[in-house]
């Protein structure tokens, strides 16, 4: 059973939620907060799988949130937003979340992300990577050291360029002409060289790196 605490300001927000997860045989909604502040306190109570973190939150933020919570290691984060503004994609990312979707996500693609966050996985949306990508190219931020990919093979590389994309190991599997097991075995591989927790630390490296740029 998948333990869940949902976090949102709004009542009727949570209600939609805990009505497509209470629909679901393998997910237990435990908790619900209506700020952040709550929501770390929760966390620390109950101990979930998964923490479904609103971003916009009276008394504490659900960015500042979800780092206390990754801080102190009581839950994996996946943050959801109304508001499609990247600066809260980039800081979410930062703060340790597990995946990052928008709340008009269909109601299949939540229980999906939220079961594969709950397995240890990371969800980000293309779209969101997309965009991400463009966010950080058009800020002028100064890019990562580059040497940091150097103990990758050029494999390793092409994997986590696509990792980066938003694609999955099916996707990756499908476009590079392997096994999904091996491009699993690849991606593992990348965590561990560059000592990063999940696919969201992937991307959030590969765009500081120059590794994956838009429209590439």
């Amino acid at each position: 059973m998948i333990r869940v605490v949902l976090v949102d300001d709004q009542e009727l927000m949570r209600v939609g939620f805990r009505m497509v997860l209470g629909a679901q045989s393998d997910i237990d909604v435990v908790a619900e907060a209506g700020d952040g502040e709550r929501a770390v306190r929760l966390a620390e109570q109950h101990r979930p799988d998964v923490v479904l973190m609103d971003v916009r939150m009276p008394v504490l933020d659900g960015v500042e949130a979800t780092r206390r919570i990754v801080a102190a290691g009581t839950a994996r984060v996946l943050v959801m937003t109304t508001f499609d503004l990247d600066e809260y994609v980039y800081s979410a990312l930062r703060g340790g979340a597990s995946g990052f979707l928008l709340k008009d996500t269909p109601p299949d693609e939540l229980v999906f992300a939220l079961r594969s966050v709950a397995s240890g996985d990371a969800v980000v949306s293309p779209s969101v990577t997309r965009r991400l990508l463009d966010r950080f190219v058009d800020s002028g931020s100064a890019p990562r050291d580059t040497t940091v990919l150097e103990v990758l093979t050029e494999r390793e590389r092409e994997v986590l360029a696509l990792v980066a994309r938003g694609m999955s190991n099916t996707e990756i599997a499908e476009r590079l002409y392997l096994s999904e097991a091996t491009v699993k075995t690849h991606v593992g591989r990348i965590l561990t060289k560059l000592d990063l927790r999940d696919r969201v630390q992937a991307v959030v490296l590969a765009y500081e790196t120059g590794l994956a740029r838009p429209g590439v």
